[in-house]
């Protein structure tokens, strides 16, 4: 345990390759985990490889849980495992804590808030950033949006996965902050796309170029990470081309509610549409340079 972090009560739905890692690591730390997943055989994975309890719903997990994690796919996933029928609303008790780190729209996590305030619930929404390295290392950013109190009560929690992990406002703040994540990697992704492909063209060792170049104003985490995979057209590293989309779509929509303009998060986004048409939706968000071969 960290010093100062008391031993709680958690669950935690979803064990993806982002949950997954997550929950490790809460457990890692002393905390009492039951978890649950859409697929029940990789929550009894789960929990024999790290101990544990495993439930057959979202409800009978947070039953007596001091906090609910949840890290699922989408909107519907979300209001799936929160409200459906046999949610975790109905399992937990007021004075709880939610906490979401699902990439959702800013909307959905504004209602559910609501939702959870009418039964005493806190709600803290709490996307992360890192990818599957980051989760696997204990070492993810985490935006927060919810009240100060709800924050308070979820950072030490979070903290056994973080690196960084900052309130940024009221509910769907996290979720904005996201997004602003999410349009800064399309415009990466798409200029080191173009780069390394025009290297190769141009007949220069494109590692070569990347040590140069890296350690200059060009640089960046995506470069450092991805570019000699990229180089080797291997795409089975993190992030994949179909959540992308379903992210962009959820900027683009914001973009278009609140009038801002994303002319190139739009235009990457149709790029990230012909990488799904050549079959790539689950290659990893480095593969937009597949189109420029």
């Amino acid at each position: 345990m960290q010093a100062g972090v008391r031993m709680a009560r958690l669950a935690f739905l979803g064990l993806g390759v982002m949950g997954g890692p997550m929950a490790r690591h809460l457990a890692a730390k002393g905390h009492e985990v039951t978890v649950y997943n859409r697929t029940p055989s990789r929550a009894a994975a789960w929990v024999a490889a790290h101990g544990g309890g495993q439930a057959a719903t979202p409800a009978a997990a947070a039953a007596g849980a001091e906090a609910v994690l949840a890290c699922v796919g989408n909107d519907d996933d979300l209001r799936a495992v929160c409200t459906g029928p046999d949610g975790a609303f109905s399992g937990m008790a007021p004075g709880t804590l939610f906490i979401d780190h699902t990439t959702v729209s800013a909307q959905v996590t504004r209602d559910l808030a609501a939702i959870a305030a009418g039964q005493g619930i806190g709600f803290v929404d709490a996307p992360v950033s890192g990818g599957q390295a980051g989760a696997e290392n204990g070492a993810l950013s985490i935006m927060c949006g919810g009240t100060e109190a709800d924050y308070a009560r979820a950072e030490p929690i979070m903290a056994a996965y973080a690196r960084i992990c900052r309130r940024l406002g009221d509910s769907g703040s996290g979720q904005l902050a996201k997004m602003v994540n999410q349009i800064c990697i399309a415009g990466l992704m798409q200029g080191l796309s173009e780069a390394l492909a025009f290297a190769q063209k141009a007949g220069l060792d494109g590692e070569a170029v990347v040590e140069v170049i890296s350690q200059g104003a060009a640089g960046s985490w995506q470069m450092v990470n991805r570019h000699k995979t990229m180089l080797r057209d291997e795409f089975d590293f993190g992030f994949a081309v179909d959540w992308m989309r379903k992210d962009l779509g959820i900027c683009l929509d914001t973009a278009d509610a609140i009038g801002a303009s994303l002319p190139v998060t739009a235009l990457v986004d149709q790029f990230y549409k012909d990488v799904q048409l050549m079959g790539g939706g689950r290659n990893d968000t480095s593969s937009l340079i597949r189109r420029l071969r």
